[in-house]
């Protein structure tokens, strides 16, 4: 049985270059767009976003997966590098590399913490088939 733990929303206005918004207020935000010239520092890119979001829910699952493997969790950190990528037919694709730090951890015990929470990730889950996720023990 699923249980919805909650839902977000969003409201996109002017695609890539446009706004993003929520009911609640707490997002507002001013699109900026690296392949259109002018744009590119206006604001955030669709994919710095998802880099932030994944990242953070990333985060999560690695102390989560440290948790259950007997591991601290204290002191994690994630990097997320999000890259748009174009194939050969025009369409698009993401790609993902995921640098993750756990303090205390050599890199075979890292590396074992970061595949399981690759498992539980909600983000990285959602990705598979499509995305291409690289996970890298800094």
């Amino acid at each position: 049985m699923t249980k919805t733990l909650f839902t977000a929303e969003a409201l996109s206005e002017g695609g890539r270059s446009g706004t993003l918004h929520n009911p609640a207020g707490l997002l507002d935000v001013t699109l900026g767009n690296p392949m259109e010239k002018g744009l590119e520092l206006r604001g955030p890119n669709p994919e710095l976003l998802f880099a932030g979001a994944y990242a953070a829910c990333y985060n999560g699952a690695l102390a989560n997966s440290a948790k259950k493997l007997g591991v601290s969790a204290e002191g994690t950190t994630v990097r997320a590098l999000v890259s748009l990528i174009e194939d050969d037919q025009g369409g698009y694709h993401l790609a993902v590399e995921l640098h993750g730090t756990i303090p205390g951890t050599n890199p075979s015990q890292a590396i074992r913490i970061m595949n399981e929470a690759h498992q539980t990730c909600p983000y990285s889950r959602a990705l598979r088939g499509d995305a291409t996720v690289n996970l890298v023990v800094d």
